[in-house]
């Protein structure tokens, strides 16, 4: 089968791959209808999570049509439409019968952090990902959720990852209605960020970034007030004089570890940390937010350590809310939203290629060129 694999930092290719198989009796195989490109995959294509090996098959967003069950799966049959959270969840363990799915303790062992991960280095659980014509799906009577009928695979393509992860980032801001909410980033998860803040009752929502189109974006799907870092000299001058010289109530950091915009960090995180990473936005957040305001950190930061600026959120009297987004809790509200007219994932994506030509659409996501918000890959075959 093809599938995109990785050969190093900048470097991926859709080659011939083995066929995935049953290994479990709850695992299914998934024929591909529709995948996506992450912002936190460039972190991989860029060679900064530890443990990605050459070989690995990227790709933690995608649909399917069920074709193989193991013996003991009870909630899927052949034919079955799903899409698929990017966390492998067990069900059962302490972690998810609290809701708390990314951080499952049965599906990545060797991990005291993180559960397992479609297509995320062997960090993750080593589990090879949907940027392919097929992929294997551990637990599937947990993790699946099957499309209804009336929605089309594009109508729900994104519930695997960044519109929950967006609004797990706006909930873990504890919005209230005369809440001003800044998000730093606003590329996809960031737009649905801002998207998710209005759901939630904010009063106002700045959308931080310095691609230009990615800003016309956010004024046009969010009508956000937007400020391009770029064209300013201090973000954090400019977010307190939009607000009373306070500052936001809340502030989203949307970015994670590749964050731009200050030439120290860059120096300090690409030559003393060895490529740990960049936490920019994070500390502009905590410093432009208000005394006592809170924190939302939903980009991910892979490396162990950053030059993260922990004395000010202690002396502000910062509450900091972090994690991955636990996908499954969030499903049912969300395709409500999405159903409503609320949630517009589909509007997100600007390119659809197939699969083949996904390496070409990790050079322009990485470079931000072309408009590109999010590429939808169709694999051969998929309609």
């Amino acid at each position: 089968m093809l599938a995109l694999t990785y050969h190093g930092p900048s470097l991926v290719r859709v080659e011939e791959n083995p066929e995935p198989r049953i290994e479990h009796p709850n695992d299914i195989i998934l024929r591909v209808t529709r995948a996506t490109i992450c912002g936190s995959d460039l972190h991989l294509y860029h060679g900064l999570i530890p443990d990605t090996r050459v070989g690995t098959i990227f790709g933690h967003e995608f649909t399917g049509v069920v074709e193989e069950l193991g013996a003991s799966v009870q909630t899927l049959k052949r034919g079955d439409r799903v899409v698929v959270p990017f966390n492998i969840a067990c069900g059962t363990c302490f972690f998810c019968q609290r809701g708390r799915t990314s951080i499952c303790e049965n599906t990545n062992p060797l991990s005291s952090m993180v559960g397992g991960v479609h297509g995320y280095s062997h960090t993750t659980g080593g589990y090879q990902g949907g940027q392919a014509e097929r992929v294997r799906v551990p637990f599937a009577d947990v993790g699946p959720m099957k499309i209804p009928d009336d929605l089309s695979d594009e109508d729900v393509l994104f519930l695997s990852d960044i519109i929950p992860t967006g609004y797990q980032a706006a909930e873990q801001g504890d919005i209230g209605p005369e809440d001003t909410v800044a998000v730093f980033g606003s590329g996809p998860v960031g737009l649905l960020a801002q998207r998710s803040a209005w759901i939630l009752g904010a009063r106002r929502v700045i959308a931080i970034d310095s691609v230009g189109y990615r800003l016309d974006f956010a004024r046009r799907y969010n009508q956000a007030e937007t400020i391009d870092f770029g064209q300013v000299p201090d973000v954090v001058a400019r977010l307190r004089e939009m607000t009373d010289g306070r500052g936001p109530d809340v502030c989203i950091d949307a970015v994670g570890l590749e964050a731009k915009g200050s030439m120290l960090h860059d120096v300090l995180g690409k030559g003393l940390m060895v490529e740990a990473g960049t936490p920019t936005a994070l500390n502009w957040a905590i410093h432009s937010v208000r005394r006592g305001g809170r924190i939302s950190i939903i980009g991910v930061y892979g490396p162990p350590w950053n030059l993260v600026d922990v004395g000010a959120a202690m002396n502000k009297g910062l509450s900091i809310k972090a994690g991955q987004c636990d996908v499954k809790r969030y499903l049912p509200r969300l395709l409500d939203h999405i159903r409503n007219g609320r949630i517009d994932g589909k509007a997100l994506i600007t390119h659809r290629v197939p699969l083949e030509a996904a390496p070409d659409m990790y050079r322009i996501f990485a470079e931000r060129t072309d408009g590109i918000i999010k590429a939808a890959l169709i694999p051969p075959g998929a309609k």
